[in-house]
């Protein structure tokens, strides 16, 4: 956020229900919901021509908005280590996830909250179970915090709306230039089933691979990632 202001624009952050500073709702925790909150912040705000950036399950629900926005609310969008357009092997998404996973990932929130969100940034998220990776234990603490400020209920719900939405209709209807990055060592959403596909269903894509970056990429190589997204709000 602040290299972007440094370069004069205006920058806005929104917590997801269920997350961060945001209302730690009961209901509502799926995508249609979250792109609708979105909606109601772009309306209030009245943002025209704004570039939309999400990462991770930030961008699936970026492709659900930017596929419904109204005419001149959207210029841009960024996807970024996307969940798009699938997360969940199914019948017609055989290279996807099993369940298992997500049952998993549940199973471990419910357990000990505190130690699975302590568990994702130390290891895959950032990549700190490689061999080589620059560990920052202010980082892995900060993420903590972060996902500690949450409400249970809505994360829970978030791993079921993350995994399971189906985004390929979204991505077919984006019809502003997006611009699609992605780490070829991520953990978390690996690229093959992610970010390879929505780069041939979105008619106006560029596709960024970066050799060995994790699936937090935007938190360890800030230097390369930023300059990446200038380039691309400018053009």
């Amino acid at each position: 956020m602040m290299f972007f202001l440094s370069h004069g624009y205006r920058v806005i952050a929104h917590d997801r229900r269920g997350h961060g500073r945001s209302a730690q709702t009961d209901s509502g925790n799926d995508v249609d919901t979250y792109a609708s909150d979105v909606g109601l912040l772009v309306e209030t705000l009245d943002l025209q021509n704004a570039v939309h950036v999400g990462h991770s399950a930030g961008g699936g629900e970026v492709a659900r908005y930017v596929a419904r926005a109204r005419p001149g609310r959207v210029a841009k969008a960024v996807l970024i280590s996307a969940v798009t357009p699938l997360m969940l092997r199914t019948q017609h998404n055989p290279a996807g996830l099993p369940m298992e996973v997500f049952d998993g990932f549940r199973t471990a929130l419910v357990a000990n909250r505190a130690q699975f969100y302590r568990g994702i940034p130390a290891g895959p998220f950032l990549g700190f179970n490689r061999a080589n990776a620059k560990i920052s234990e202010g980082v892995i603490q900060n993420w903590w915090r972060q996902a500690m400020m949450g409400g249970i209920k809505g994360q829970y719900d978030c791993i079921k709306a993350l995994s399971e939405t189906d985004f390929t209709e979204d991505l077919k209807a984006i019809g502003v230039p997006t611009l699609i990055l992605h780490g070829d060592d991520d953990q978390i959403v690996p690229i093959a089933d992610s970010s390879l596909l929505p780069a041939k269903l979105v008619r106006d894509a560029t596709l960024k691979v970066y050799p060995g970056l994790p699936h937090g990429m935007c938190t360890t190589h800030p230097d390369t990632i930023n300059p990446s997204l200038l380039a691309f709000i400018k053009g």
